[in-house]
């Protein structure tokens, strides 16, 4: 038995090779899902040493970008309903994206609907600014956060 984790035996995939973009297809101000995918589907799990990608808790399909709106809306998965890591996740994603966006878009993180017992409360805590501060703000937390965005066992 292992000790302290809550999905012991997750399912691991293949990475995807990466695909090499060597023109912008956008323009400047543009976002493009595939490059925000390509940006955050390293991070490792909190909990596991694999990539949020190899657990398929991310995929390209599960970002958005409305150019008009300047809305970007990045989904994602845990491997099981009663996940306690969600907001340890979402909250690599917020840190890993903080710079990446122009500053006129609104990014939303949520976990995938119905994926979560606590869906709601999840998605309400990742998209207050006062929370994630406020969570990044304790030093347990935040060497989590950064053991995850800066690992290179992967």
């Amino acid at each position: 038995m292992t000790l302290g984790l809550i999905n012991a035996n997750p399912v691991v995939h293949a990475k995807k090779e990466r695909v090499a973009r060597t023109e912008d297809l956008h323009g400047d101000d543009a976002v493009d899902p595939l490059e925000i995918y390509d940006f955050v589907r390293d991070i490792r799990d909190p909990e596991h040493p694999y990539s949020l990608e190899q657990l398929s808790v991310l995929s390209e399909e599960s970002i958005t970008v409305d150019d008009k709106l300047g809305r970007i809306l990045i989904t994602f998965t845990p491997t099981i309903q009663h996940c306690s890591m969600a907001t340890v996740i979402g909250l690599c994603l917020r840190v890993k994206l903080k710079h990446y966006f122009p500053p006129h878009y609104k990014v939303d993180i949520k976990v995938s609907p119905g994926s979560h017992a606590n869906e709601e409360s999840v998605n309400k805590q990742l998209n207050d600014k006062e929370r994630v501060a406020a969570a990044l703000e304790n030093p347990n937390l935040r060497q989590l956060v950064d053991e995850c965005l800066y690992s290179n066992d992967l």
